[in-house]
């Protein structure tokens, strides 16, 4: 049985809305008559096994409805608009327009993937995505998105803890950071053909925020397989971080001793930290970050932003005693 615990953070399920589309799909996927599976052909991991906890049985879905369970991570805000989830986002390897991964990312091949983990670990190799995410047993999230240009969505995730997922490589006590690195293809990623930043997109974490419970892994929102704009078919969630740091379409995960280098952090150091915490009290050069716009709101529609985008009880022992504007 799953237990409902309430933090400072949550609301009552009827209490955020839009609600109506999302509890009708949910009560198809729950009568069975929408869940459609396609088939995934896997490979094998080259160290000869999977890792454990991973989806054995499983193909995965590559469109339509996903099978979840609700769980007790929600926000009182109301969720963004599906139209304005999939059609507002930053995904540089499409193009630097926010309309630009909704019109050019249908390219990219998603199906079959895979993963290559490397590093400190006891489990290594490439894996199927299905021998990594157990499909079995995804979860809803509805987590805020706090962009560093000062803007705001809602997002109800579908996926599994990351967590979980990492402990399944059996890292070692070498593994202090975990990198993460983007799909990277010419010809189906237009956006790398330019030197907007130094290709394959980079991210990574502390191995302590990596296994904290708010980090997730999505492979779905509102329900659905993610849309390739979004980061399909699997992208990193850290909602108490500005969203560069959810990396998108990873197809790379190290285990390293020391702190890895990311992508924007290299570009611009003075701009983007490797923490890259939520932080009203930290300007950017270019954007105040005291508020947010809220996507799908009115022209108007801004909010106070919240240190470490509202998820503090959760995550700021982490950074006990560290000066948080010198290490952003």
């Amino acid at each position: 049985m799953f237990f409902r615990t309430s933090r400072p953070w949550q609301a009552r399920e009827s209490e955020v809305t839009p609600r109506g589309l999302f509890l009708n799909r949910r009560k198809i996927i729950a009568s069975g008559g929408a869940l459609a599976l396609s088939g995934l052909a896997a490979c094998e991991a080259e160290s000869g096994s999977q890792p454990r906890g991973g989806a054995a049985s499983g193909s995965r879905p590559t469109s339509g409805a996903l099978d979840y369970r609700g769980t007790a991570y929600d926000v009182a805000d109301a969720q963004t608009p599906y139209p304005a989830v999939t059609g507002y986002n930053n995904f540089y390897e499409f193009g630097v327009g926010k309309d630009d991964p909704a019109r050019y990312a249908d390219a990219m091949t998603t199906d079959p993937w895979s993963i290559q983990v490397e590093g400190h670990a006891g489990r290594t190799g490439r894996f199927a995505l299905e021998d990594v995410v157990d499909f079995s047993n995804l979860e809803e999230r509805i987590y805020r998105l706090r962009c560093v240009e000062a803007w705001s969505m809602v997002i109800p995730w579908v996926g599994v803890p990351l967590a979980q997922v990492l402990a399944a490589f059996e890292p070692t006590s070498d593994a202090r950071y975990v990198q993460f690195e983007t799909k990277l293809d010419h010809d189906e990623m237009r956006g790398t053909r330019f030197r907007v930043l130094d290709w394959p997109y980079v991210e990574g974490l502390r191995m302590d925020e990596a296994m904290n419970e708010l980090a997730f892994l999505a492979v779905g929102l509102y329900g659905e397989v993610l849309p390739n704009q979004n980061g399909a078919p699997v992208r990193l969630v850290v909602p108490w971080k500005y969203g560069y740091k959810s990396i998108k379409s990873i197809v790379k995960i190290r285990f390293v001793s020391e702190q890895p280098e990311t992508s924007w952090n290299r570009s611009a150091p003075r701009e983007y930290g490797f923490y890259s915490n939520v932080n009203p009290n930290r300007a950017h050069p270019r954007w105040s970050q005291s508020s947010e716009r809220v996507i799908g709101g009115n022209v108007f529609a801004r909010r106070d932003t919240e240190m470490f985008n509202g998820y503090a009880e959760q995550v700021a022992h982490m950074y006990a005693g560290m000066d948080l504007i010198e290490n952003h």
